[in-house]
């Protein structure tokens, strides 16, 4: 288990590492062949080192898991489960993990996504402002668990929604994006 010391001087080198200059400009039109292969190449690397970074934050193997981002209409949810049922010990990871996320995101610390996305995921900020309107509620799942999120707050609601919906399009899960009642 890293220290605090080791997870802050990560987020710190990542944060600089992602403002550095770009070494080369790329086409600007996105019809050019060229710029669909860089921009193709651009988004497997960034999603390999979501998944890559996701390993190390969440402490269990992306490819031994399954992650979906639920929206409802008092706001929505996170559920991680293991692939296989007696694949106790990602089981056990996740719902640790979880556990933790849903103490985490309560205080207003929204660290973890940070790093594994290696930017300020959307809908952050007005969900540090607005901690106090948003309910975070763990529970366990067969084979996982599940982060919900709840608020009356309209724009707390709005943040808790584009933030799952980014966590749709950067984990690639395919989930629908859509509001389902809760």
């Amino acid at each position: 288990m890293k220290t605090f010391g080791t997870l802050v001087f990560s987020a710190v080198t990542l944060l600089l590492s992602a403002s550095a200059p770009a070494q080369e400009a790329s086409p600007s039109c996105p019809h050019h062949p060229a710029a669909s292969r860089e921009s193709e190449g651009h988004d497997a690397d960034h999603h390999a080192g979501v998944d890559a970074r996701g390993d190390k934050v969440m402490g269990f193997d992306h490819a031994k898991t399954t992650h979906h981002f639920l929206l409802a209409t008092a706001g929505g949810s996170i559920e991680v489960t293991a692939n296989g049922a007696d694949d106790t010990e990602s089981r056990d990871a996740i719902r640790a993990h979880l556990a933790h996320i849903a103490k985490m995101f309560s205080e207003g610390d929204f660290e973890a996504p940070m790093l594994i996305h290696d930017r300020v995921p959307p809908g952050v900020p007005v969900m540090k402002r607005k901690k106090a309107a948003i309910q975070w509620r763990y529970e366990e799942i067969e084979s996982g668990g599940r982060v919900a999120a709840t608020t009356r707050d309209p724009e707390a609601l709005s943040a808790i929604h584009e933030f799952l919906r980014f966590q749709i399009t950067d984990h690639q899960t395919g989930d629908p994006g859509t509001v389902k009642g809760m």
